[in-house]
């Protein structure tokens, strides 16, 4: 079955965040997620997933174990198992991006704030 945001399961996170699970399996999971301006996940890591942000649109800061990655459209950042990380977008305009993650993230995130 062909998948998009249109007809993808939709969650909203952090209060304004959208997400759009475009695989959820046990092994991979692909997720589209918009971050309007001026917000950012919870820092934290992952026990036993691998994680690749790869931005969509709009430009993106991805801080991993206090480096700041600034990411923009067509650019990504991997993110090995127990690094601490966090997303943000700092300017005015949303940021849309996919997370990659192998296995799922699932009851495997540890947060640090």
């Amino acid at each position: 079955m062909k998948i998009s945001k249109e007809n993808a399961e939709h969650y909203i996170w952090g209060g304004v965040c959208d997400g759009w699970h475009l695989v959820k399996g046990q092994e991979l999971s692909v997720i589209h997620e918009r971050m309007p301006g001026q917000t950012a996940e919870v820092r934290h890591y992952h026990e036993r997933s691998r994680q690749f942000f790869f931005v969509l649109s709009g430009q993106a800061v991805l801080e991993v174990e206090g480096v700041r990655h600034i990411i923009g459209s067509l650019e990504g950042v991997e993110v090995p198992p127990g690094v601490s990380h966090q997303m943000r977008n700092e300017g005015a305009e949303a940021v849309e991006f996919l997370v990659i993650s192998q296995p799922t993230t699932r009851g495997d995130r540890i947060n640090e704030e």
